[in-house]
């Protein structure tokens, strides 16, 4: 197959190409040549902004289109003139931010989406991400019509993971000592190891799928304490200790959910968002792979240049003060 991805060099896209290209697929890449430009030399690497260039798409016809990077729906308006039909079936990488909040425990993909305030606005916040995801959904699907695949991630992780948010942790425990677990245990997390998911996602195209899935595992319940524990077990030294701190007290003590990546932050919006059903994906091939597996990979795999985004993740110091300010607190 020609399949045309637009992205794919980042982390995400990266191993949905990488698929692509060991199953023997004709790919090319549309990017703007700032990462990964020696990656994929067996590809076409067309290279554009796509808010300012769609040039390089002038000509050539692909089988498929896998769209990893659309943020706002002019994105994937533009996206489509450009290629006038040309593009195939067309895949759209969205998240389960899409959804309207609340969300009902254990949510299959018939949940309604998410209202967008402003559909033209001119940068991604936190406020209006799931939105803008779900604005980017309904314009592929207006487009594209029942064709469209849609994948809907949560976390997704793995080796090269530019957001540091689950790599994070894993340092943290391999660290060793005593280990401040925001929140309560039981709080719902959901993950994807990217390479899984970049196997499924050309698997579903192989195979002309189309609909929304939700790219997540495992089922609900699994909570944030079995995925710490999940990751202890695979890289803590002796005498880790995961210490859990209510989330309350955080909040008070001004600590947010990039500080301590994963945590809902006590979000009643967010409460239920890491409990999707993964049935309809799992019953398409979805093959998640044992956690500790991912966690021993990020382990061992090259950390992404600069280290963590700024604001991911507290500095030893700071958990230091905040796990003896709750000793204090609570006598512990």
């Amino acid at each position: 197959m020609r399949i045309l991805f637009v992205g794919g060099t980042a982390f995400v896209g990266r191993y949905i190409a990488q698929a692509a290209v060991d199953r023997g697929h004709d790919v090319t890449l549309f990017h703007r040549g700032r990462t990964g430009t020696d990656l994929f030399p067996q590809a076409t690497h067309r290279f554009g902004d796509r808010d300012a260039d769609l040039s390089a798409l002038a000509d050539g016809a692909f089988d498929a289109t896998i769209d990893v990077c659309a943020y706002f729906p002019r994105q994937v308006r533009s996206l489509a003139a450009a290629l006038d039909g040309r593009g195939g079936r067309h895949v759209l990488v969205s998240s389960v931010s899409a959804y309207k909040v609340p969300l009902p425990w254990g949510y299959d993909e018939s949940a309604p989406l998410a209202d967008c305030a402003d559909p033209e606005a001119e940068f991604v916040t936190l406020e209006n991400y799931g939105g803008l995801e779900a604005e980017c959904e309904r314009a592929a699907s207006e487009i594209y019509g029942p064709q469209a695949l849609i994948i809907r991630p949560a976390y997704v992780i793995g080796p090269h993971d530019h957001s540091y948010r689950f790599t994070w942790w894993v340092d943290r425990i391999a660290r060793g000592g005593t280990v401040l677990a925001p929140g309560r245990p039981e709080d719902p997390i959901q993950l994807i190891d990217a390479r899984d998911q970049g196997t499924w996602a050309i698997g579903l195209v192989e195979r002309s799928v189309a609909g929304a899935f939700h790219a997540v595992s495992p089922a609900p319940p699994f909570g944030l304490g079995e995925m710490l524990e999940a990751i202890a077990a695979e890289v803590a030294p002796a005498g880790t200790r995961l210490v859990w701190v209510d989330t309350d007290f955080l909040l008070a003590e001004g600590v947010d959910g990039e500080a301590l990546p994963l945590w809902n932050a006590g979000d009643p919006n967010e409460a239920n968002a890491n409990s999707a059903d993964p049935a309809a994906a799992l019953a398409t091939g979805l093959a998640p792979r044992p956690l500790r597996e991912t966690v021993a990979d990020i382990r061992s795999a090259q950390r992404p240049p600069g280290g963590p985004p700024d604001g991911v993740g507290i500095s030893a110091e700071r958990e230091a003060q905040l796990l003896a300010r709750w000793a204090a607190k609570t006598g512990g």
